[in-house]
């Protein structure tokens, strides 16, 4: 394994190069149009920067249907977490980052339109009391 190259610092005196003229669209699908991805905006409303404690396995159940005000990113989460589904499902169906995830739930659970649930954890030990029923059960057979 070759170890990464370092690029020399410009000086102030410097100026960097020009950029390359922008790529003309190709008139037919080949593959440079599978490795052209698109510049995402997304547009975050709340002002203050908090965000809710979620975790990529926090189940997201919407509470009411998607209002006319909310974004499109927002009423097709709202449509999907009609079932609860988790951060990281919520993620990848919609192909945005778990931050930008995160920031969006966020909005609607102080909006009140879904509802972030922990997920349901197993007893990390079964009950001993069952183990030595079944193991009872067993020894009469």
């Amino acid at each position: 394994m070759t170890p990464p190259q370092r690029k020399r610092r410009q000086t102030r005196a410097e100026h960097p190069p020009p950029l390359p003229p922008a790529p003309q669209a190709p008139e037919s699908g080949g593959e440079d149009d599978d490795n052209r991805n698109p510049e995402r905006l997304y547009v975050i409303s709340g002002a203050d920067g908090a965000r809710a404690e979620l975790d990529l396995v926090t189940l997201i159940v919407a509470r009411a249907d998607p209002p006319p005000s909310v974004t499109p990113e927002q009423a097709v989460l709202l449509r999907l977490t009609l079932a609860p589904l988790s951060v990281a499902e919520l993620s990848a169906y919609l192909d945005l980052p778990f931050s930008a995830m995160t920031a969006l739930i966020t909005e609607l659970i102080t909006a009140e339109l879904v509802q972030a649930r922990a997920p349901i954890v197993r007893q990390a030990l079964p009950d001993r009391s069952l183990l030595e029923a079944v193991m009872h059960g067993l020894q009469k057979l």
